[in-house]
Order: structure tokens, then C-alpha cells, then sequence
């Protein structure tokens, strides 16, 4: 998967489990295990803002961007969107 999530390495810097962390931004643990282990899917904008404020950080310390090196450069976004759709 070509985003990766940092959410481990944030909490280890707060000193902080993903316990408290679930308390805090009131999601479950377990849904917090997907998105810290890389799992999800998707993440809803309120989300990452809830964690992002529990964390006192910004989106971009916590997802990373790679290219992944099997997948195609020409990828748009209208194939993005098809394939959201189909």
C-alpha cells in the first residue's frame, strides 16, 4: 500500500497508548489497530482531525505517500473514480 501510516511512531513520541488514544478521539481500539497496522482502507476527515488534535499534530506526520513500484505512473483520477464506483 503506497500510504503508510506513522500513527505508532506519534504515539511512542505523546507517550501514549492506543488506549488513551481511542478515549480520546472516541473510536475503538480495534479500528484504531487497522489504521495504525496500514488495514484501512479509508479514514474520515472528522477522524484524522480528532487524532490529529489528540496528537497535537498535522496530517502529513502521520501518512506517508510512497510510490508503489508496481503500479502504474499513469493512473488518473477518472480511473480512480471508476474503480471507486464499480
Amino acid at each position: 500500500m503506497p500510504i503508510l501510516v506513522r500513527l505508532d511512531e506519534k504515539l511512542h513520541e505523546r507517550r501514549m497508548t492506543l488506549t488513551e488514544l481511542a478515549t480520546r478521539v472516541d473510536i475503538t481500539v480495534a479500528n484504531l489497530s487497522i489504521l495504525k497496522t496500514g488495514k484501512a482502507k479509508a479514514i474520515r476527515f472528522s477522524t484524522l482531525e480528532a487524532i490529529c488534535v489528540a496528537l497535537d499534530c498535522q496530517p502529513g506526520e502521520l501518512l506517508e505517500f510512497r510510490r508503489d513500484e508496481n503500479s502504474s505512473d499513469e493512473t488518473t483520477l477518472s480511473d480512480m473514480t471508476e474503480e471507486t464506483h464499480a
